[in-house]
């Protein structure tokens, strides 16, 4: 209908493409299934991610790869003129330093001759310090990931073999005006006068926060190579449910009441989907499910398992105590069915009566500072950011007769295995004296993964790999690292019970669970008086804690006070899309403490404060 027009567009199309920008979107996915918003699929863009970063990444966890904004990038690159261009995007900054993206850096350095990097980052995912260093976002509101500007120059004249790298970095607490009046006053990225910092690259494709090569000559804490010497013989993530506010609730009768109702509409909605699969074989799914939030949250498995036609029962057994956030214990559907994700948890908890003890760290690629904490419980993949776990025992299933020097049988239904190595335990016995146990070197490696010296020296390697740790060459400093884990794992599993912290006024003046009545405790949500202001909790229209000591706030887990932890997860919630109320108090009358959550916050200041103490008085280790 419109030659002159499609004239145009194939003039265009042949044309040679020299100078490409942009500000391509951010968007690796739909936010949930029920969304039904997928990204629209480039099937023979995806393949050349595939064959370009992907292979060339260090890291299996991918995902990151296919986001638009790389997508763009992958486009741009292929698309621009073989006689040379140039590329200059404003986009997401996250590939700059992310561990999953170490293969797309690769790859830019192989393919153009020159790279400039103008980092204005703005992190809005972090948290503590590192959140305050990030600072003010360009976009303001408009964006939540770091913005760096890229430029990607292509001259195939040029005679290195890699590209040249160029990189700046806007700098710490900056804000958002600030950060602009600098992009401003700069006017040109070009010439010699703007302060470009040539990057070297490593072998592992890190540009900044390269990694220490002395880490690499420490024991892996885990590996998937199972020939590999370890600390432990096996590590696992924490649960990924993607329905949370489904499968977690303080309240074990709203838990299963929601879980009831559910499977039931998932059932309910199956029968409807056969019955007109029959009429019309090419029913499309997408179009078909019931996408009410309120209803179901539906997931890539859940969607898998409706369009094999399975049904799903609700079982009372699958509803476990779990660890859901440092300090936080809720009610946990813990079931293949609805948990899209569960990894070796089952392993490590296969029946409600199965014991066990669980180092957990902050996981690759995490945005937070470095942090542990041990758990008794079942993990969310969120109780510390991508959770790694490393437990003193796992479980096998009792039909095997082959059991190991220190494995615990039985006649049950599982036999309990080991989990940390004996590889590891005949290497301390050798340097520290027979005496050595297993349980000495996990609380060894939890005392040790807390030493301030080690986070410091090795925080761009913790970040890209998981721990590797020495076993340290004085044997007073190996008994003083292990005894300093077993009491910060008494405190951390035991917390509950730990006394309040002396010095701390409550208004009204009372003793921790004494002198109210229960709905006195009754807590909505607990806050500062000002948001500087953190010797003093108001804890509700009644009670407020003052004279909590600034080394309580110190202790910092999972990018977060302890302390704060507690304020606020322990308030009242609704879920935006589900509608499902989440109320702590709940948990109380579940443990029949009515005084439950405000025992529990005088209790974690005083576990604070030894922590630090703990962790102060850990032996110095040089690494030179």
């Amino acid at each position: 209908m419109f030659p002159q027009n499609s004239d145009r567009v194939e003039r265009q199309k042949k044309a040679p493409l020299r100078v490409i920008i942009g500000n391509p979107p951010y968007s690796v996915g739909q936010k949930s299934e029920n969304d039904n918003a997928k990204n629209q699929e480039y099937l023979k863009l995806d393949k050349k991610i595939a064959s370009t970063y992907v292979a060339s990444s260090n890291t299996t966890m991918n995902k990151a790869l296919y986001d638009a904004y790389i997508k763009a990038f992958r486009w741009s690159s292929d698309r621009l003129d073989e006689n040379g261009g140039i590329i200059c995007f404003v986009s997401n900054g996250a590939w700059i330093d992310g561990n999953s993206t170490s293969g797309f850096r690769k790859s830019l350095e192989k393919e153009f001759s020159s790279i400039y990097v103008f980092n204005l980052r703005g992190n809005a995912r972090t948290s503590g310090e590192l959140r305050q260093k990030e600072a003010g976002n360009v976009f303001g509101s408009g964006s939540r990931t770091p913005i760096s500007i890229t430029l990607l120059v292509k001259n195939p004249k040029a005679k290195n073999e890699k590209a040249i790298i160029n990189y700046y970095d806007i700098g710490d607490y900056l804000s958002r005006e600030e950060k602009l009046t600098i992009i401003s006053n700069f006017k040109s990225g070009g010439g010699d006068t703007f302060p470009w910092k040539q990057l070297i690259p490593n072998k592992e494709g890190d540009w900044i926060s390269q990694r220490n090569n002395l880490f690499e000559t420490f024991i892996p804490i885990a590996s998937k190579d199972k020939k590999e010497n370890c600390f432990f013989n096996i590590n696992t993530n924490g649960v990924v449910t993607s329905r949370d506010a489904w499968v977690c609730n303080f309240s074990k009768e709203e838990l299963s009441s929601k879980m009831k109702s559910t499977i039931d509409f998932y059932n309910s909605h199956l029968l409807d989907f056969q019955t007109e699969k029959i009429k019309n074989i090419d029913i499309n799914l997408e179009e078909y499910i019931d996408t009410d939030a309120k209803k179901i949250s539906w997931s890539r498995a859940l969607k898998q398992a409706f369009n094999s036609g399975k049904k799903r029962e609700f079982y009372d057994s699958s509803i476990v105590k779990s660890s859901y956030r440092p300090f936080i214990k809720e009610f946990f559907y813990f079931n293949r069915d609805f948990n899209e994700c569960v990894y070796q948890q089952p392993t490590l908890y296969p029946s409600n009566s199965s014991k066990n003890i669980v180092i957990n760290a902050i996981g690759l690629g995490s945005s937070k500072e470095y942090s542990t904490l041990i758990s008794d419980s079942v993990l969310s993949y969120d109780f510390l950011e991508k959770a790694q776990c490393f437990p003193l025992y796992f479980y096998e299933e009792n039909n095997t007769t082959q059991k190991g020097l220190f494995d615990e049988g039985s006649s049950s239904e599982y036999i309990r295995r080991d989990g940390v190595s004996d590889f590891i335990l005949e290497r301390a016995k050798k340097q520290y004296g027979k005496n050595v146990t297993k349980e000495d070197v996990f609380y060894y490696v939890y005392g040790f993964l807390h030493s301030p010296e080690y986070r410091e020296t090795f925080a761009n390697d913790l970040k890209k790999m998981l721990p590797r740790l020495p076993l340290v060459e004085d044997v007073r400093d190996f008994w003083a690292f292990s005894k300093a884990g077993r009491q910060l794992a008494e405190l951390h599993l035991n917390y509950e019970t730990v006394p309040a912290y002396e010095g701390v006024n409550l208004t009204p003046a009372l003793s921790k669970g004494e002198g109210a009545e229960a709905g006195q405790y009754r807590v909505t949500k607990m806050r500062f008086p000002k948001k500087d202001q953190k010797d003093t909790i108001i804890y509700n229209g009644i009670f407020t804690i003052e004279n909590i000591p600034a080394k309580a706030y110190e202790y910092v887990v999972n990018g977060k006070s302890a302390i704060e932890w507690i304020m606020e997860r322990y308030q009242v919630t609704v879920h935006k899309d589900s509608g499902i109320k989440n109320d702590p108090n709940d948990w109380s009358n579940e443990v029949g403490n009515p005084s439950y959550i405000f025992d529990l916050l005088l209790s974690v200041i005083n576990v604070s404060v030894q922590t630090v103490d703990i962790v102060e008085g850990l032996p110095k280790v040089r690494f030179e």
